[in-house]
């Protein structure tokens, strides 16, 4: 059986299939957005995220290549300017067919206050444990980035702040004056958002703590780019830095195209 370094190197000698690319034209709205170079890329991660991380079905869902090519597609464009190893926290991806119903007592996003009451999630991601992804709100995020909600960025954003060991909306930055400009526009903009002040494009769920708001703000950035960056305009600024992308940019191009 092949070790996981192994098995990197082994997926990479596999030519990326062409069933795999028309699907993702398909299924996948930014992949029509990449050029060349960054597709080429983002095949090269896919085939080593596919082979290095475990996928888990939740109540006898057929996984099959469908559902793990476009998540991992998803997933893996949050890396196009990182290294792999960023996702160092990722063991293993659950995919359910559906919403997940959570049980037992939990933390309510207030500080002190917890509840036992059935709670609704679209997906989760354990510090330890799996990325949780419910395969139908995948499915929609892929084909209407207009909406501004993705659940594979959100969860995995979540892996990210993970990977420094803390979770504490701030991902490893590059040097001190980076992290001090990420804490100085990030807390502006969660307090305020927080507060009721934070205008209409961001999701108000990112006020629940300052993981939340780093997660929101990444579906924000790469779902509708061009909007964040003319009404967020740091923010935006502070993303680019840390994922190494213009996704504004990007989009342009893609209509310019057109």
């Amino acid at each position: 059986m092949l070790g996981r370094w192994s098995q990197k190197r082994h997926a990479l000698d596999e030519p990326f299939p062409d069933e795999w690319r028309a699907l993702l034209s398909e299924r996948v709205v930014h992949w029509n957005m990449l050029d060349d170079a960054e597709r080429e890329q983002l095949e090269d991660l896919i085939r080593v995220f596919l082979a290095d991380k475990r996928w888990e079905s939740a109540h006898r869902f057929a996984l099959t290549d469908t559902h793990k090519v476009c998540i991992s597609a998803m997933a893996c464009l949050l890396l196009l300017g990182l290294d792999y190893d960023y996702f160092h926290k990722v063991k293993w991806i659950q995919v359910h067919p559906t919403t997940v119903i959570l049980q037992g007592t939990r933390a309510t996003g207030v500080q002190g206050v917890v509840t036992d009451s059935p709670f609704p999630i679209l997906g989760e991601a354990d510090y330890e444990g799996p990325v949780v992804i419910a395969w139908d709100s995948a499915r929609e995020s892929a084909t209407h980035p207009e909406r501004g909600h993705n659940v594979v960025y959100h969860e995995f954003a979540h892996k990210l702040d993970m990977a420094d060991g803390l979770v504490d909306g701030t991902p490893p930055l590059s040097d001190r004056a980076e992290t001090q400009r990420w804490i100085d526009v990030c807390t502006r903009e969660y307090e305020a958002l927080r507060d009721g002040r934070g205008g209409p494009i961001l999701d108000p769920y990112g006020g629940v703590n300052p993981g939340e708001f780093f997660a929101v703000a990444t579906e924000l950035f790469f779902d509708r780019p061009i909007d964040m960056q003319a009404q967020k305009l740091e923010l935006y600024d502070c993303l680019a830095g840390f994922y190494q992308q213009d996704p504004a940019e990007r989009e342009r191009r893609a209509h310019a195209r057109r």
